[in-house]
């Protein structure tokens, strides 16, 4: 135990001591902090305003001189109501004293809207929101006219009340983006922290200390001992990142937006310990895998072709659970829940989502479990017999025959 934990300390200073390490982390944490303050670099560079200025001319009076009540809504529209010709509204346009404008003409019986912006090529859309609520308007105006009781209006204008069901047994709550925002955030995690391991174990071959390590304690204590010291060090990054985004939205983004997008009201404690173990235990079943491919290789330019397969399940994976989340309560994400190389991104979210209980749980952690330990023992039994291997790359059917040899 204690050599473990002496390979796990040199690991660690070995990892914090990359000049790439330090740089990679320092140039991410910069680019998410930039990142969440592109809106407000935007307006600050162009000059724009939060809300566009428009301009309502009501020329023969049609809502008879309603329409300041725009004005109370909360719209995205800084709203002007006044009386203008074309030509005027055209020259406050083009002088940049309103961004956009609508006109209303009255012809006979029919009302008619006109939208006029600068140009049409700028992916203008015609306000919705603010024709329909015209609309609402002049209809309340009109009916105020027939003199209708309290009962009569609310005969003619009820109110409608629309709730969302599903017709599922298992019953999905939750915001779909922060599931997808937080399997990302567990796959990049995972997927960065272990591709370290069989780097460090070949640069380590290549430079001679593995005949040191191996003559001073057992493979086993190598394996553990590299595993956890680079999962640690992984792990204070995935946090210092995620708490540096975590701090960047919430100072620098709209609250509202921020609010209506990323719902943490299904953020709780022990789903925060259910999403620790599953990291932890996919972790440990893609560090050793890529501990065995490192121990397979001799040379720094053949660790890419060697980590491919593994990167491959990674990647699966991860699909496997992302997709799934489109449709949680199938059977394919009930799967993915099982699978030991989808489970750790799948199943936080199914707990989440409240379609998996303790039972589902249970399973799928023992299923990771005794996969990680079956690896475990593979990885151990290869790579003590193929760590002072210096000649070419391992195959599969050598890596075979040494799993046999005693």
């Amino acid at each position: 135990m204690k050599d473990m934990f002496i390979v796990m300390k040199f690991t660690m200073k070995e990892m914090v001591r990359r000049k790439s390490f330090l740089i990679s982390t320092l140039i991410i944490l910069v680019l998410i902090v930039v990142g969440f303050n592109v809106p407000n670099l935007i307006k600050k560079f162009s000059g724009e305003k939060s809300n566009d200025k428009l301009l309502i001319v009501d020329n023969d009076d049609v809502f008879e001189g309603n329409l300041e009540i725009l004005k109370q809504l909360n719209t995205k529209y800084e709203i002007e109501i006044g009386k203008a010709t074309f030509d005027e509204v055209k020259q406050k346009i083009e002088n940049g004293d309103i961004q956009d404008a609508v006109i209303v003409e009255k012809e006979d019986n029919t009302i008619k809207s006109r939208y006029v912006v600068k140009n049409t090529t700028m992916m203008k859309e015609v306000p919705e929101g603010i024709i329909n609520t015209m609309n609402s308007l002049y209809t309340s105006l009109q009916i105020s006219k027939l003199g209708l009781s309290e009962e009569q209006l609310k005969s003619i204008s009820p109110n409608f009340e629309f709730s969302l069901e599903q017709t599922d047994t298992e019953r999905a709550n939750g915001n779909v983006l922060v599931m997808m925002i937080m399997s990302m955030i567990l796959f990049f995690g995972i997927y960065f922290c272990v591709a370290q391991i069989s780097s460090s174990i070949t640069t380590e071959k290549t430079s001679k200390i593995m005949e040191t390590l191996v003559t001073s304690t057992s493979p086993k204590n190598i394996i553990w001992g590299k595993t956890l010291g680079i999962g640690l060090i992984g792990l204070c990054q995935m946090v210092l990142i995620v708490g540096t985004a975590f701090f960047s939205a919430k100072a620098f983004l709209d609250k509202e937006l921020l609010d209506s997008v990323l719902d943490m009201s299904n953020i709780t404690v022990g789903l925060g310990i259910i999403t620790a173990v599953y990291f932890v235990l996919g972790y440990l079943e893609f560090a050793l895998l890529y501990a065995l491919t490192g121990s397979t290789v001799s040379k720094p330019e053949d660790i890419q072709s060697a980590n491919m397969p593994v990167a491959m399940i990674t990647v699966v994976g991860f699909y496997l659970s992302y997709f799934t989340m489109m449709n949680p309560t199938s059977e394919l994400n009930q799967i993915a829940g099982l699978l030991p190389i989808s489970s750790p991104l799948c199943m936080p979210f199914r707990v989440m989502m409240g379609i998996s209980g303790p039972k589902d749980v249970a399973i799928s952690i023992a299923i990771l479990i005794v996969t990680c330990a079956i690896i475990a023992k593979v990885t151990i039994k290869i790579y003590s017999n193929a760590i002072l291997n210096y000649g070419k790359k391992i195959s599969l059917k050598d890596a075979l025959k040494l799993y046999k040899q005693k």
